[in-house]
């Protein structure tokens, strides 16, 4: 599940006139940054929602067949991450890699998709997140989202001024976990996440490699510079 349907408000004047996900990257857009390590990994469908500037994206990803892309519509209403997951329900397996479109990475000692798809495990955890240590991430000015404990189990940043791990955009999620929720909910995922969290069932996976967050038009040379940099 690719989620594609953001307004890109950050990203302005260029999503005035393209949505965030077609914004080209070092020759790449955005999308096919997503897409691509998807493919590699073994993944043959790819579920896309869709809101701004929909038609574009539609376009783009027409001829696609590593993976074939199903879109998910909704350009009535946006309904968040957790909302367009419900959506798209009826396209995903019991189990499903979730990734955000305004962010990738370069693998270093091995693909991060596939490490994750290794390591989870629906006995121990409902979700396994990807994590992105802040330092040395490109793009990213928040401060933290999580801490890491040996277990690999995540507790949130809470009142604490920092921590030291960012969700880096990408999650293996169950079906089961979003029963009871219909289409046109409209909610985020940290509703499960956090639900997850008090059962002691949300589990972290560090990234290997260097962690790109391209959110404003400043972040799309910083990423490319770094790229270019050779620093994953």
């Amino acid at each position: 599940m690719v989620l594609a349907a953001g307004l890109g408000t950050r990203m302005r004047p260029i999503t005035d006139r393209i949505p965030k996900p077609l914004v080209s990257v070092a020759g790449k857009t955005l999308l096919d940054h997503v897409l691509d390590p998807l493919a590699e990994a073994g993944v043959r469908r790819a579920v896309v929602n869709v809101h701004h500037l929909a038609d574009q994206i539609e376009a783009a990803v027409a001829g696609r067949t590593a993976p074939a892309v199903v879109i998910s519509d909704e350009r009535a209403e946006i309904l968040d991450s957790g909302g367009g997951v419900t959506r798209a329900l009826t396209h995903l397996g019991e189990a499903f890699i979730i990734r955000n479109a305004d962010s990738f990475w370069t693998d270093r000692q091995g693909a991060n998709l596939s490490r994750m798809i290794a390591a989870f495990d629906p006995a121990r955890m409902d979700s396994l997140l990807l994590l992105a240590a802040m330092e040395g991430s490109v793009g990213f000015d928040g401060p933290g989202d999580f801490f890491l404990g040996p277990d690999g189990g995540l507790t949130r940043r809470g009142s604490a001024a920092r921590a030291p791990y960012a969700y880096a955009g990408a999650a293996i999620m169950r079906k089961a976990d979003f029963a009871g929720r219909t289409d046109g909910d409209v909610f985020s995922l940290n509703a499960l996440w956090n639900a997850s969290l008090a059962q002691g069932r949300l589990h972290g996976l560090v990234l290997d490699g260097l962690w790109l967050h391209v959110g404003t038009p400043a972040a799309i040379g910083e990423a490319e510079r770094a790229m270019a940099a050779g620093r994953g």
